[in-house]
């Protein structure tokens, strides 16, 4: 008997795959615990459209990533910070900081987890910073600290 999982069973499957069990086990344990629907015309056709539906939000994310990676591209950054007598920052630069700058900049949310800043900012200067909005998206930037 064909069956479509509804969560992932140990041996059968995943999620939303199509798997074919014995009738005893469809109907005695994957139906009566909710594990499974019979995989009918009406089912499949269900599955379907819900598979293209995430296919379809999965593109639009795409292009709204993209949009964004554009538009960070080639962007300049200046984050004022103060300094000591020697000349050195009080703390130093982070990704935070920078977060805070691009929605100022750019009234857009950006998770301060997803800038990748190669070396540590502790003096005045310009510095290339990297920002991963998916994992094959990134927008490179520059920001300089100044007094």
């Amino acid at each position: 008997m064909k069956v479509i999982l509804l969560c992932d069973v140990k041996g059968q499957g995943k999620k939303d795959q199509i798997v074919e069990v014995s009738d005893g086990y469809a109907r005695n344990f994957l139906f009566p615990q909710k594990k499974a629907v019979a995989a009918d015309a009406k089912a499949t056709s269900e599955l379907k459209s819900k598979e293209e539906a995430k296919q379809f939000k999965i593109s639009e994310d795409r292009k709204a990533a993209q949009a964004l990676a554009d538009r960070i591209k080639d962007i300049k950054i200046d984050i004022q910070m103060g300094h000591g007598q020697d000349g050195r920052l009080y703390g130093s630069v982070t990704a935070k900081d920078i977060a805070d700058e691009l929605k100022k900049k750019l009234s857009v949310d950006i998770d301060k987890r997803k800038i990748q800043i190669k070396e540590n900012i502790k003096a005045y200067g310009s510095y290339s910073v990297e920002l991963k909005i998916l994992a094959d998206i990134s927008a490179k930037f520059v920001v300089n600290v100044h007094d």
